[in-house]
């Protein structure tokens, strides 16, 4: 198409911006327009992406929609453009933004404007990251992308949210900062930054090593990976609703994201080399952190320690290096994206209402809220990986991949399966089941049309790719045989160069 339509997804939202920063008026007629110059900002872009979508060819792995013009210096240019890898997450990311609007239309009430703006300026740098063709341009929406967050949990958060606003930052930043320096390196080796150059630049085994230690160091912080995963409770927990929502639906999905679009194929052999260590921790936050959720009282953070559960078997299933492995890493994505931020919005329905997530604070609420409790249900169920949800395919697919390298792996992640459903069913039985005694729960007024509306949306992604997920396993697979065939070729070519048999 002759319309550069990855720049107009990326940078649509700003144009939000400015017409933000333009409204004047009393406080209340600027906050009316600040949320509806946001909702139809968000959907707009939602709307284009929709065209990339439409008219993308998932029969090739070539990328696709490219845009590419001189930027810094030689070597460093502005390149965009997307692949079956990086497509379905700018859906994800235009998808789940006007739901995030929707979400905090009446639950922030101070400095609205502000907060708008935040989330838009949040959304450009979510598109653009998955979208760059350079690393430099990556680089930049990577880590631009921590300002708004930090603003948003700052100043619209909890009480400790100082606290875990600095927490999140220089987790995130100190890994970075080792990202950056393998940046420089790779453009002085190489004299430049073109993502899909370094792909086949054919690094020595040793430097990859290195390479690969400091892209994981900035990766393994984002997923987040056991054990720097400590940030990811107390920022969600402090986090406004919308906040948790964009957090663990597209921000953790960066850090799995980077290791497919980098670690494995620009560093093969390191990749290889580093897999069994992959796996360790991978089993390590599969079962301890399940372990560690089902002790939690507060639910905020039981859905935080499993959004870290669920993550490692995105990152077990990459570093299988099958296709199904990592289709299903993929898959479990995208799915975790729809299906935590659900679940972060269904305890931002209770606590709008009753202003506490403490877990044993509720009880009976299906007698006042019937909706609701099916709404909870549904994403509960999808967390716990049924068939019929989207939740059992990226598992099962990445378990397939893992047993085709152990069986010992796939068999301990499997227990993270078990206990993911005790501490989700527990959770529902608290919040929903029991007898309806607290004075205060008696009072409790079911969903609105305006939650209604943001729920039904994510109820029918989750049955509908639950039972039918061709539409996206279609985009992807060829861009991950690609890889897988690359990967190999690397491989193979090195093996030669140090003559092993």
């Amino acid at each position: 198409m002759s319309w550069p339509l990855l720049s107009l997804t990326t940078f649509l939202p700003l144009v939000g911006v400015v017409f933000l920063l333009l409204i004047n008026g009393e406080k209340e007629v600027v906050e009316r327009n600040a949320r509806w110059v946001a909702l139809w900002t968000t959907v707009a872009t939602f709307a284009i992406s929709l065209l990339l979508w439409i008219n993308f060819d998932p029969t090739t792995p070539e990328f696709q929609f490219v845009e590419k013009a001189p930027w810094i210096a030689e070597g460093v240019n502005y390149h965009m453009g997307v692949d079956g890898i990086s497509m379905l997450f700018v859906i994800l990311t235009t998808f789940l933004m006007p739901i995030c609007i929707l979400a905090s239309w009446e639950a922030i009430e101070t400095r609205v404007r502000e907060y708008m703006i935040a989330f838009l300026v949040m959304e450009t740098m979510m598109v653009g990251v998955f979208c760059a063709l350079d690393f430099v341009v990556f680089y930049v929406f990577f880590e631009g992308g921590l300002i708004p967050m930090f603003l948003i949990i700052g100043v619209w958060g909890g009480a400790r949210r100082i606290y875990s606003t600095f927490k999140f930052f220089l987790y995130t930043l100190i890994g970075s900062v080792l990202l950056l320096v393998a940046l420089i390196y790779l453009y002085l080796q190489t004299g430049t930054t073109d993502i899909p150059t370094l792909m086949k630049a054919g690094l020595d085994p040793e430097v990859q090593r290195w390479l690969w230690l400091a892209f994981m160091a900035s990766f393994a912080v984002k997923v987040p990976m056991w054990p720097v995963h400590t940030w990811l409770p107390d920022a969600h927990v402090e986090a406004p609703t919308a906040g948790s929502v964009i957090l663990a639906g597209v921000l953790l999905k960066m850090g799995g994201y980077g290791l497919i679009r980098f670690s494995i194929p620009m560093l093969p052999d390191a990749s290889v080399e580093f897999a069994p260590w992959v796996f360790a921790f991978s089993i390590i936050a599969i079962v301890y952190t399940s372990l560690v959720a089902l002790m939690q009282e507060d639910m905020k953070k039981l859905i935080a320690y499993a959004s870290v559960a669920h993550m490692g078997f995105v990152t077990m299933g990459a570093f299988t290096f099958t296709q199904q492995g990592i289709e299903g890493g993929l898959f479990q994505m995208l799915s975790h994206g729809l299906i935590s931020g659900a679940l972060f919005l269904s305890v931002g329905v209770v606590y709008d209402r009753l202003h506490t997530r403490e877990i044993a604070r509720y009880g009976g609420l299906v007698h006042r809220m019937p909706i609701y409790a099916f709404v909870f249900m549904v994403f509960t169920l999808a967390n716990v990986g049924l068939p019929g949800t989207s939740g059992f395919v990226g598992e099962f697919l990445s378990l397939v991949g893992a047993f085709q390298v152990s069986s010992w792996v796939a068999l301990l992640a499997t227990t993270g399966i078990i206990l993911g459903a005790a501490y989700s069913l527990w959770l529902y039985r608290r919040v929903v089941f029991g007898q309806l005694t607290k004075p205060d729960l008696k009072t409790m007024t079911d969903l609105s049309p305006r939650e209604i509306a943001i729920f039904a949306p994510l109820v029918a992604t989750v049955i509908l790719f639950g039972f039918y997920p061709d539409p996206l396993l279609n985009v992807m697979h060829a861009s991950v045989e690609n890889l897988l065939q690359q990967h190999q070729a690397a491989l193979a070519q090195t093996r030669v160069a140090l003559a092993i048999p």
